[in-house]
């Protein structure tokens, strides 16, 4: 099955006509900014990612057209850009897309595609890493059994530029066999779920069955659904959704029963500049798809219409947001077997790592923090001022090989074998990597070359806080601190599988201290901990014993 639903041809725009589907399926070719424009107002193109990917297709053309012998009409190509970003106000992918192409038009209509290019190929990576995480979260939230998935409207290919978001998680889940079959909504007034979504499932042979939406609190009732999963046009800084209209009604039915709620959607599709869905602009769209529908009335002549495109569900009925870097906003994700997953990894890591610098534990770029998103981790970026993080510089990585999952912004800091070694070897759920001034003198004077030695503390109360099987006593590995550092996760890895009942702490000499926890909070305690354990050693002058616990030869 060819997953694209883009593609650029010579100067057009080439895609699926969706208002054709499902019994006709039409090629449209979009060789202007006015055909651009009407396809996404008029639906033919619909979806937030794929709108804001064919919106950016859009300025190239603009651009194009704006051109004579060589130069561009820049105020003109700029203007066509604000149309474009006009011609649908409630997705915020669209304005986000045609922003960021716009830089691009003095460089020329090249220029512009080659950055639009760059964003269809990205949206792939990303819709694959999203509906990934999303997959992981509904396997830990929900009973080990084939799943009952309730959606609504339309998230898949057609929607974005590849694979899907919603329905990207669904394929992955069916993968996996761990689809027993999906409820999809009809999704009124035009049917997106009956004529998209039923679709695309069944040329993805996933099993489904097509419902009015109004049925879909009753099949909840009755014992029909074990979760939901929607996509998104918008997601509001504090984590407020818009979505097709109808998405309000089935999150409530979800929190009603104890059904988990969950959104898929990329980070484009987060507004961080929109405070919370009270100040969404919601589309209001033409009476007559609600008073007829195909061209035959269903309702008396000049009956008024109230028809919203959207509706915005608050943040605290969604279970969780899952974007390409994990969960992002959500309420309670208690798992079943599994510590609660931060429901803003991002967001934790930075002001925690801004109050680690504030303390002089994280002195410049040095240090990063990760939370683990079930097989994936988000991680500090590489050679930033911990003072100065956000949470838009973290990078998500595969816990099997320390692989970011998708080309992003920033790059993973250099340490994340250390973090990844952690998770593969420990139930830990997230990891602190910090150069604490006493911890990391006294494991340094601990350390050897090319050696694994062990610090063993006796006799101080806080020993208790490292979680030590011993109250009493604790020995903590110091690792050899070899320029690979690889190498150093190699090792500890090794040690760890090999020491199941290792406490969560270790050193490495002359390269600062790692904890990890259940959460953040748990990994900071114990580094807070140990540091504090080594400042009461350094100030008393009390002498702890080294022990060499290992050769050379091990280590190599």
């Amino acid at each position: 099955m060819d997953d694209s639903s883009l593609i650029w041809d010579d100067g057009a725009l080439v895609t699926i006509d969706q208002r054709g589907l499902p019994h006709e399926v039409r090629e449209l070719r979009l060789g202007t900014v006015d055909e651009v424009i009407e396809a996404i107002q008029t639906l033919a193109i619909r979806g937030a990612p794929a709108i804001g990917i064919a919106g950016a297709f859009g300025v190239v053309i603009a651009t194009a057209a704006r051109t004579v012998g060589g130069v561009v009409d820049e105020a003109g190509a700029l203007a066509d850009a604000d149309r474009i970003a006009d011609a649908r106000p409630t997705a915020v992918n669209l304005a986000w897309a045609v922003r960021r192409v716009r830089g691009k038009i003095v460089q020329g209509a090249d220029a512009v595609l080659a950055e639009t290019l760059d964003m269809l190929a990205e949206d792939g990576r990303v819709n694959r890493a999203a509906a990934t995480h999303a997959a992981d979260l509904v396997q830990r939230l929900c009973q080990d059994r084939p799943l009952r998935v309730l959606t609504h409207c339309n998230t898949g290919r057609l929607a974005t530029s590849a694979f899907g978001t919603a329905i990207g998680a669904m394929r992955v889940l069916a993968e996996r066999g761990a689809i027993e079959n999906v409820l999809v909504d009809e999704t009124r007034p035009l049917l997106q779920g009956a004529r998209l979504t039923a679709w695309e499932l069944a040329e993805a042979g996933i099993p489904h069955r097509l419902t009015i939406d109004s049925a879909a609190a009753w099949a909840m009732a009755t014992g029909q659904v074990d979760c939901v999963l929607v996509g998104a046009d918008r997601v509001t800084a504090n984590g407020d959704v818009a979505n097709k209209i109808g998405t309000y009604a089935v999150a409530l039915a979800a929190k009603h029963h104890g059904i988990p709620f969950i959104v898929v959607a990329p980070e484009s599709t987060r507004d961080p500049n929109t405070a919370t869905g009270r100040d969404i602009v919601v589309e209001e769209r033409a009476a007559a798809e609600v008073t007829g529908f195909g061209g035959v009335a269903t309702a008396p002549a000049g009956t008024e219409a109230f028809n919203p495109a959207f509706d915005v569900t608050p943040a605290d009925l969604v279970t969780a947001v899952v974007t390409e870097l994990g969960v992002v906003h959500g309420t309670a994700l208690a798992t079943s077997g599994h510590a609660a997953a931060d429901p803003l990894p991002g967001k934790a890591i930075a002001d925690l790592s801004r109050q680690l610098y504030q303390r002089g534990w994280m002195p410049g770029t040095a240090g990063n923090i990760s939370v683990r998103t079930g097989d994936t981790a988000v991680i500090t970026g590489s050679g930033l001022s911990k003072g100065e993080l956000t949470e838009h510089d973290m990078v998500t990585v595969r816990v099997a090989d320390s692989a970011p999952v998708a080309t992003q912004r920033r790059k993973p800091s250099a340490e994340t074998t250390i973090h990844t070694a952690a998770y593969r070897a420990t139930t830990a759920q997230a990891v602190v990597h910090i150069h604490p001034p006493y911890a990391t003198a006294l494991a340094t004077r601990a350390g050897a070359p090319g050696e694994l030695t062990m610090l063993r503390i006796t006799d101080y109360e806080l020993i208790k806080g490292l979680g030590s099987k011993d109250p009493a006593a604790i020995d903590i590995p110091v690792f050899p601190n070899w320029p690979e550092v690889p190498r150093i996760g190699a090792d500890i890895e090794r040690y760890l599988l090999e020491h199941p009942d290792a406490p969560p702490v270790l050193c490495v000499a002359g390269h600062g201290i790692t904890t990890w926890g259940e959460n953040l909070a748990q990994a900071r305690d114990r580094a807070e901990c140990l540091e504090a354990l080594c400042e009461l050693i350094a100030r008393t002058g009390r002498r702890q014993p080294f022990a060499r616990a290992t050769s050379p030869s091990r280590l190599e």
